[in-house]
């Protein structure tokens, strides 16, 4: 063990990154619910006040090098044999989420978004102002933070 603890996987980063998310949800009053096993594209179910369910993708988000951004993924990457030859594909959410549910450690806030509001790739949630001080189509991370 390190001086700052264990070194942590993808796996343990986006396990840490779910807990604080479903705490965060449970926090601001939504129900969460969990599915048995790792086989759905969703991570969570949540319930709103009105006893409507929305299916929710936990993902980890990053500061861009200039601090500017949250970004994250909106696809899922994975690797299948066939034949011998390995394959990697990317798979984007639409269709099968509702929610996207994003934990930045750097700024330690989550971030609750449609999945119809971000692209099919990856997406960025604004944290400074543009240098042109532009407003229109910002996609601002207090919009969405819970």
């Amino acid at each position: 063990m390190g001086l700052f603890g264990p070194k942590q996987n993808n796996k343990t980063i986006g396990e840490r990154s779910e807990a604080i998310i479903i705490a965060k949800l449970l926090e601001v009053g939504y129900g969460v619910l969990t599915p048995f096993g790792d086989n759905r594209r969703y991570d969570l179910v949540i319930e709103d006040a009105d006893g409507k369910f929305w299916r929710v993708q936990c993902k980890t988000g990053w500061i861009d090098s200039d601090g500017a951004y949250v970004q994250f993924k909106t696809a899922s990457s994975y690797y299948h044999t066939k034949a011998g030859r390995t394959n990697h594909t990317k798979r984007d959410y639409r269709g099968q989420i509702d929610y996207f549910a994003v934990y930045c450690p750097e700024t330690r806030r989550v971030y609750l978004i449609p999945v119809d509001h971000v692209g099919i790739a990856s997406a960025n949630l604004r944290l400074l102002p543009t240098a042109n001080k532009q407003e229109k189509n910002v996609r601002w991370a207090k919009d969405y933070e819970l």
